[in-house]
This record gives structure tokens, sequence and C-alpha cells, in this order.
């Protein structure tokens, strides 16, 4: 039982640290030991073929580094070097081609993830793809998800990435004033936001997703109600919002840690951040959209999903590809060498590029898909009791009724178990009251 608060309510300041919950158990627990003891077998048994494969594309590169970013990104890498490392990602993904668990399997979803995937050539994006298609076609993929940085693409460029298969193109706006992407490190501009929507839309992208954070550096009120008005002009089929927070490794996060003082620019609190995204989704509402997570509202749920996120919070399998990828396949966490000179080295050598690893037990699995698909907003106890065998409002009691006694929790029954609109904008930090006690309170990454 761990009904207690977390740090980020005892307080309420941006302090340098991880707030997102992107999987369970922590990433600190995975371990290298685990990788020969674990992930290796795992990947060469058979794996459940009722079960979705998705992959994962690591592309690394960017024009700048945000001040705000916690990924594996590199900014000067020069066209050759841009081209071993995809010569890289096109062998890694033949090398699990080849095992047990991966072979001969329909790949149900993809991810260009970054980094920048547009920041490729049109040559190159053109070039990988084919050598990926000829090991394991995605044609018949439900979704492909393709990053953007709208300074980085042009007509012809998009061009190519809708003929790549791209059902889901996401444009990473983040703000729409040049003063705070400038501040924050972005490396586009706003005359560069139009035009590379208005490309999409001329070429019927199946669905076009934006991407905000509120709580950038030097955001105000009158910027976020900018932010939002501007976005409801361009209809976008999703809005994906985001608040802002400082992991350990970001620029920022160094600059507080080492007290230097370079961003004078403070990031507001959360209580600031969650009445933002509250007012966004709010007026999204308004303008007839629907809220579907946390972070999410889509114009029409019937056709606009979010099937990566939709797999994966249901314990779908997913190669990931690339220097630190992460990926998890028949039921074993993996992730890769987090160095270009380690990953390139292994994948060089043959062997797949994994640098640690953890396999969660029966309970561990329920409790990562309960966390992470509460940021829908509810569950349905069923789902938990067909697949896992537990009663949900029995085993998390004292925590559900944690979350009654504080204002975020909507609905408890056996039909379903609802967060309350308060609730879902700070559901990250309510999640970790049901983890396990151990998993409580360490350092996620």
């Amino acid at each position: 039982m761990n009904p207690g608060p977390s740090k980020v309510e005892l307080n309420d300041q941006t302090d340098v640290g991880s707030y997102f919950v992107a999987t369970y158990p922590p990433f600190s627990v995975w371990s290298a030991e685990a990788v020969d003891r674990d992930a290796r077998p795992a990947l060469a048994s058979t794996a459940d073929g009722s079960v979705p494969l998705g992959v994962y594309l690591h592309i690394p590169f960017c024009r700048k580094r945000c001040h705000f970013c916690y990924f594996r990104v590199y900014t000067d890498k020069n066209a050759q070097e841009v081209q071993q490392y995809l010569d890289v990602l096109a062998r890694e993904w033949e090398l699990y081609a080849q095992q047990k668990a991966v072979a001969g399997r329909r790949v149900d979803f993809v991810y260009f993830g970054g980094g920048t995937p547009s920041f490729l050539s049109t040559q190159q994006l053109q070039s990988l793809a084919a050598r990926l298609s000829a090991v394991a076609s995605w044609r018949d993929a439900e979704e492909v998800t393709f990053e953007c940085e709208p300074g980085t693409l042009t007509e012809t460029k998009l061009a190519a990435i809708r003929n790549l298969g791209v059902t889901r193109l996401s444009l990473g706006i983040e703000n729409f004033d040049d003063r705070i992407l400038e501040l924050n490190g972005r490396a586009h501009r706003s005359p560069e936001i139009g035009q590379a929507f208005r490309y999409a839309r001329s070429l019927a992208f199946p669905q076009i997703n934006i991407d905000l954070i509120a709580g950038m550096l030097g955001e105000t009120e009158e910027n976020w109600r900018d932010c939002i008005r501007k976005t409801l002009a361009l209809e976008p089929d999703s809005v994906t919002i985001y608040q802002m927070e400082l992991p350990y490794n970001t620029t920022i996060s160094k600059d507080l840690l080492r007290g230097t003082k370079v961003f004078a620019e403070p990031v507001v609190n959360w209580a600031t951040k969650r009445r933002w995204v509250g007012e966004a989704f709010e007026a999204l509402e308004r303008a007839g959209y629907h809220v579907r997570s946390a972070y999410t509202a889509v114009r029409d749920p019937s056709r606009t999903k979010f099937l990566y996120t939709d797999r994966l919070w249901q314990g779908a399998d997913m190669v990931g590809l690339g220097v630190a990828s992460f990926g998890h396949v028949n039921g074993v966490h993996m992730q890769n060498a987090d160095t270009w000179e380690s990953y390139s080295a292994a994948v060089g050598r043959g062997d797949l590029p994994l640098n640690r690893a953890y396999r969660p037990t029966h309970d561990e699995r329920m409790i990562r898909e309960l966390v992470l698909q509460l940021k829908l907003g509810s569950v349905r106890p069923s789902y938990f009791r067909n697949k896992y065998g537990v009663d949900l409002l029995d085993r998390f009691r004292d925590e559900l009724a944690s979350l009654s006694r504080e204002g975020s929790l909507q609905e408890a029954s056996n039909e379903r178990i609802a967060l309350t609109r308060e609730g879902l904008l700070r559901v990250d930090v309510l999640l970790p009251r049901f983890f396990h006690p151990e998993h409580v309170g360490i350092r996620y990454t």
C-alpha cells in the first residue's frame, strides 16, 4: 500500500527530476546483468502471435539541442556520419528480424522519433525506408507516426514522408512565439509553422498532430492564451500538450543544479502548468474536440487514434532501434547502448546492441498497464480481472480512497475507475502510489 503524496505534490515548484511516467518498473532498476539472463533468451523464444508488434526508430539528429531536451541527440554530425548511423540502424533491424521473437511477425505500428526524423534528407529517408521495409514491410501497418520539426520541412520532403506510408504526422511546434522558441533553444521560428502545416494539409495526411509544451521558459498567461488561439485556427486533427519538466540531464537542469544562472527566466510551478493545460482542453472542447488522455485532444475520436500508445499501454511488443532506444519484447524491457560508439560497435560485430534490461513479474506487468492506462482518464476493472486475475477495487482500496479524498477520483465501480479532470491533469504524480514500495522514491531513470 502506498497512498502517500509524491515529491512533486509536496513541493509544487518545478524542480530538477523526472515527472513523466513512461513505464514501470522505473528505468533505474533495469540492469546490464539482465541482458544475458533475460533479454537474449526472450528474443530467442517464439512470441505470442496474438500480441501486436511495433517498431520504434530513434533518429538522434537535430539542428539544435533544446534546453529542455533529455534525449540522446546529436547536433554535430555531418552527412557522412548520419548515413553511417542509418546503415547501422538498418543492419540492427536485420539482426532483430533473425530473432525467433520477431521473425515473420506482422508490423502493427511504426514510430519515427528523435531527435528529429525530419532532419534527414529526402534521399536518406527513402533509402532507409527501402532497406527497412525489405526486411519486413510496414505497408499494412495500422499506424506509422513521424515526428517533425517545422523548420526542416519542405513540400518535397513532406511528399516523400507521405509516400513512406506515414499516417500520423506530428509537428513539434511547442510554442508559436519566436522569443520563447529562442529562449528554449528551439531551431524553428513561427513563419515555418504555418508553412509546414499548409504543406502537410495539402498532402492529405490522415492525421496531423501538433505538440505544445505548457510552461516553457518565458511563458506568460498572454502567450499561452495566444498559443491556444493559434492552435484552434490551424484545426489540427489532434493536439498533444506536455507540461514542462526538468529531468537531470537537460541544459536547464544543469544550470539550476550548478547555480550558474544562465537562464534568468523561471519555469512556472506545476499548479500553473496544470491550469494552462486545463484551459487549453476546455477551449478545445468548446471547439468540438474530445480529450482522450492526460496529454491529447482529438477532433474525431472515431477516426483519430494514437495506436502507438494504445498498443503499448496494453502490453504490445516493440522493437526499439537506434542508440539508447527502448523496447519491450516477449515480456522483457530492454534498452540499447546509450553512446554512438558502443551502439555502432555492437551492431558492427553482428550483435544486438543491448545495454540494460528487466523482466517484470506478472504483478509488475499488471501495474505497468494500470498506471499507463490511467493516463487515458479511466480503466475497466474487467480488463484487469480477465487478463491478470486481479480485482483492482480490492487490491488498491487504500490508493483509490486516497485519490477520492484528494478530489482526483470521479468513480470507482465494477464498470470503471475514472479520474476527475483535475486528477487527469496531474496523473503522473498520482501514479507512483500504485508502485511496489521498493520502487517509490527512487530515481526514475
